[in-house]
């Protein structure tokens, strides 16, 4: 008998599997009951079995009414709260609650084992759902207990068609108006072929927006070969068995509400974990659960891959793990940068415990202290606000067992912060009125140390050597110690599978065109780099160019963006600013040409604190209007569409809505990812994302995303013995003694006043400036500053702990300070006085994709040990020089014809002094008369010339700074009180 290679043999295949190996019921039609979307049979069955006296009670096989009824109950329960809840909760109906389904138990409670052993899983083929077209049938569905869960459509590539097909059949072919298909009647929807799995949670007909469940191949999309089946059997092996799906049911699935403030509208939304969540968060759980606590765990997850709901997943079980009967945490605390994370998780944990009970916020010291006494579980806080938080821990919590879950790994983690924390849980740390000073610092060193009773999980999309030396697993390759993620979630797979959006896919770098002109006589000379930073940052800020950028990008939103119904019509977009003062710049240019176009639409500007601009102190609620904590809100409606940033909203800021994004920022390595993945949310009606870069070369921001595109791994740990050749330099130089040190230390950690410090630092600060000559200054400031960076970091790793070392850096962190930087000249001083911008204009380039390298596994190196700092030498040159190499780095006015240009401008002169008004004006009236006369007489030239050179003319009435230019430079050959018309040479153009 041939192989059935249609897609009726890949049914049976599954079918088969769910019925012969994962102990499933193979249903039919005839147990289907279409008005209600259950298995009648099985759901009877399964009540009679377990609850026949709820049954008797309620008479349900006494009259068709008392079935009824029960089924009009069940049915409304579904419906209001969905068939998860349904599942976890059982139903109420007077005068009895009947279970439809009984959770996992723990092994040793048998009757429990008994009772969840009588749940019925079930499998339907061909399931004919419709009661309008009896024709119509679904290949399978999956039903606990009679309740439909799950339901899937298969495509065969070898009959070619594949998940797309199943895609395009559940948004034409599965209209949501049937019952099945109701929002929340299922827990989701697979589309299923031999390659590839999608999932939905909720069928909206086209808007149906169906998510990869695969595990990924070569950190990209797809899944792997598979040696023993199908590349998708994963599914009904792994996932449709009966302990998986019922871990999902009670851990993960689920409908969550959000309300919205203002219109106090509720927004329902159905939950299902994606595969390298599951994945993810199911191999901590059972790393813990082998190795108990005081392990370290680094996940690399791209940015937009749902961290926010694994974070949540992950604190709600760590919560409920138990190792030989005890739990293995007793608080699980959540650390994050991003104020609205405490609000997520609540809505997430709801549906799966008590959230008042179980949920707190520690937003102010002492609040942490205060719930972990009432019992809080789960208790989130602020990065700014935790060291203070810890320090107001009681003793006796030090004994206990803390999962410390870090939110963007990178962000939330410092040294001095890091001490802390570990200081405030450490076991071992009590206070103890007869410690010498050599106790407390012993004590510091432990309390810096990752503690045994404490495990971290750093969640990352971006992580810096600093964070995979700190929380990444090591291992061993040809003699060098690398560390690497614990669980991987890659760029590369995240974007292939279209998860998120390609934010390099449609990247225009615009370049800027300007000249400067010297207005000084002379040709002084300068310091030749720091001239080009400040002529750069000079052209850049200027309100004229601020003002044509503006115009660019408002124009450009409009015409493409808005125009083209973007994101269904709901785009919004950024403008990334390089400061305060240039955002809000930004922002009033972006406001006075939205009004000159009559655009609908407003602008937000966003900042922290207070700037003066314009003579006024400015905060963003003053120039908005409204409170700061309502911009995202704002944002998200009308008539607000463009954001406006200086350093925020930059990092952990989710909106689907943002499609576009102006750069006007240098933005380099994780600065440069961060920012620019603001635009990768998906959303259903985001079928691509916009860049027009004003500041960044590609190859820049190639790099950039290169290096987090893959796994990202360490290639080597710290050595820190450099730590010793620091100590042995800094010393070398003899600005303090031992007695200084020990003094400082044993004054500091016994809490002694300034007034007892400062004394011994004030000597150690005067030997330094009075005997170390600059170039020793430089080397001894940058030495020691690198020594207390680096022992800051690697005190919290090391396994020995050093007390000299610890001595030396409490010393010199208060040193530090007290030591003036050497003075250094400003050799490009005045320089701005001495020019003037002649004309500026940008021109966006070719469109273009930034492709990736799909090379290995990126390998960035450890945290550097060496001194920086100390003086460049200093390049002088000429003010003329400078500014001509300047327009050579960064452009100028792009004539077609550049030296037709330059001869047709040279015979304006002799035009304008033969001009008779002018001539007039100069013989018979003062300088001031005579330059409106000779202003005329240029626009009547100018204006002569449009037949020969439309470009001149339209430079002229559009750039101001082109039209001063030939004006100033026209009256200074032309003017004489004679009256004597020009005969000079040509000017020099």
């Amino acid at each position: 008998m041939q192989s059935n290679t249609k897609e009726s043999g890949l049914e049976t295949l599954i079918v088969e599997h769910l019925v012969n190996y994962n102990g499933y019921e193979l249903g039919n039609n005839q147990d289907y009951n279409k008005d209600y979307a259950i298995d009648e049979t099985r759901l009877f069955r399964f009540l009679q079995d377990t609850q026949p006296d709820k049954l008797e009670k309620l008479g349900v096989f006494k009259s068709d009414m008392g079935k009824v009824k029960f089924l009009n109950r069940l049915q409304g329960e579904i419906t209001k709260n969905g068939v998860i809840e349904v599942l976890r909760n059982g139903v109420k109906i007077y005068p009895v609650t009947l279970d439809l389904y009984y959770l996992t138990p723990s092994l040793e409670n048998a009757t429990a084992v008994d009772l969840y052993n009588k749940n019925i899983f079930s499998v339907t083929r061909q399931l004919m759902y419709s009661n309008d077209n009896t024709r119509l049938a679904l290949d399978f569905a999956v039903f606990i207990n009679g309740l439909p869960i799950i339901t899937c459509e298969l495509k065969n590539r070898l009959t070619k068609q594949n998940v797309e097909d199943a895609v395009q059949q559940y948004k034409n072919d599965r209209s949501p108006r049937e019952l099945l298909f109701n929002f929340g009647r299922c827990m989701v929807h697979f589309a299923v072929d031999d390659n590839e799995v999608k999932m939905c949670t909720e069928l909206k007909e086209k808007s149906s927006w169906f998510l990869p469940f695969n595990k990924g191949y070569n950190d990209g999309a797809g899944n792997p070969p598979n040696p023993n089946g199908i590349k998708t059997d994963f599914l009904w092996k792994q996932i449709l068995v009966k302990e998986e799906l019922s871990n999902i049911i009670e851990n993960y699935a689920q409908i969550v509400e959000e309300k919205d403030e203002e219109t106090k509208k509720v927004t329902r939304k159905q939950v299902f974990p994606r595969y390298h969540q599951l994945s993810g968060v199911k191999s901590l759980l059972a790393d813990i659960q082998i190795k108990g606590p005081g392990q370290k765990y680094l996940i690399q997850h791209s940015a937009g891959s749902g961290k926010s709901n694994s974070i949540a997943w992950l604190a709600h079980q760590l919560v409920s793990l138990q190792k030989d009967g005890k739990d293995i945490f007793d608080t699980v605390i959540v650390v994050t940068d991003r104020i609205n994370l405490d609000k997520q998780i609540k809505n997430t944990i709801k549906g799966f415990m008590q959230v008042s009970n179980t949920v707190g916020h520690a937003a102010s010291s002492g609040d942490l202290k205060k719930l972990i006494q009432d019992g809080k579980k789960i208790i989130i806080t602020i990065v700014h606000k935790f060291p203070y938080i810890l320090d107001d821990i009681g003793n006796q919590h030090r004994k206990n067992n803390f999962a410390i879950i870090i939110d963007e790994a990178h962000s939330s983690q410092s040294g001095n912060m890091s001490a802390k924390m570990n200081m405030a849980l450490s076991e071992n740390y009590e206070d103890n009125e007869e410690e010498t000073i050599e106790d407390k610092i012993i004590k510091i060193l432990e309390g810096r140390k990752m503690l045994t009773n404490a495990s971290y999980f750093a969640f990352t999309a971006t992580p810096k050597n600093k964070t995979l030396e700190m929380f990444g697993v090591p291992h061993e390759v040809d003699g060098q110690v690398k560390h690497r993620p614990f669980h991987v979630y890659t760029m590369k797979q995240a974007t292939q599978e279209g998860f998120i959006m390609d934010v390099l896919k449609e990247y225009t770098p615009i370049n800027s065109y300007y000249k400067i002109a010297k207005i000084v006589e002379d040709d002084p000379m300068f310091d030749k780099k720091k001239a080009q930073k400040k002529l750069r940052k000079y052209v850049e800020s200027n309100e004229k160019a601020i003002s044509l950028k503006a115009e660019i990008m408002v124009d450009h939103f409009h015409d493409h963006v808005i125009a083209k119904r973007k994101v269904g019509g709901k785009a919004r977009a950024m403008v990334v600013t390089s400061s305060i003062e240039r955002a809000i710049q930004y922002y009033y240019s972006i406001t006075e040409y939205l009004q000159k176009r009559k655009s609908p639409y407003k602008a937000i500007v966003a900042f922290s604190g207070e700037k003066e601009f314009g003579g006024k102190k400015l905060t963003e609620s003053i120039i908005n209007d409204f409170p700061s904590n309502e911009i995202e809100k704002k944002l998200k409606k009308d008539p607000y569409r463009i954001l406006v940033v200086a350093n925020k909203f930059q990092t952990g800021y989710d909106e689907p809505l943002l499609h576009t994004m102006y750069v006007d920022k240098v933005l380099t390595d994780i600065k440069a990812v961060q920012t620019l993945s603001r635009l990768n949310r998906a959303h259903p009606d985001k079928t691509d994302v916009f860049v027009l870069d004003f500041a960044n070369d590609t190859d820049t921001i190639k790099d950039a995303f290169s290096k987090y595109y893959r796994t990202t791994i360490l290639s080597d740990e710290t050595d820190p013995d450099k730590l010793n050749d620091l100590e042995s330099d800094i010393w070398r130089y003899q600005v303090f003694t031992e007695q200084n040190v020990d003094s400082i230390v044993e004054l500091f950690l016994n809490g002694a006043e300034r007034d007892k410090l400062d004394p011994i630092l004030d000597v150690c600060s005067q030997y330094y400036i009075d005997n170390l000559d600059e170039d020793e200054q430089i080397d001894f400031k940058s030495k020691a500053k690198a020594f207390t960076r680096t022992y800051g970091f690697l005190a919290a790793i090391l396994p020995y702990g050093n007390a000299d070392w610890e001595k030396l850096s409490i010393f010199l962190n208060l040193l530090i300070p007290k030591l003036p930087a050497p003075k250094e000249e400003d050799l490009s001083k005045g320089i701005l006085e001495a020019i003037d911008l002649d004309s500026y204009r940008a021109e966006a380039q070719a469109k273009m994709s930034i492709v990736l390298e799909d090379t290995e596994d990126y390998e960035i190196a450890p945290v550097p040990t060496s001194a920086g700092g100390g003086r460049s030498d200093v390049e002088l040159d000429l003010l003329s020089n400078i500014l001509s190499s300047f327009h050579d780095l960064f452009g100028n006015i792009n004539w077609n014809d550049e030296e037709q240009v330059k001869k047709q401008i040279a015979v304006i002169p002799e035009a304008v002094s033969k001009d008779k008004d002018y001539l007039n004006a100069m013989k018979n009236s003062d300088k001031q008369n005579a330059r409106i006369e000779s202003e005329k007489a240029l626009n009547r030239a100018v204006i002569n010339m449009m037949t020969d050179n439309m470009e001149i003319f339209k430079q002229y009435n559009d750039n101001d700074s082109f039209k001063k230019w030939l004006s100033d430079m026209v009256f200074t050959l032309t003017y004489n009180t004679d009256g004597i018309p020009f005969t000079d040479k040509p000017p020099e153009i």
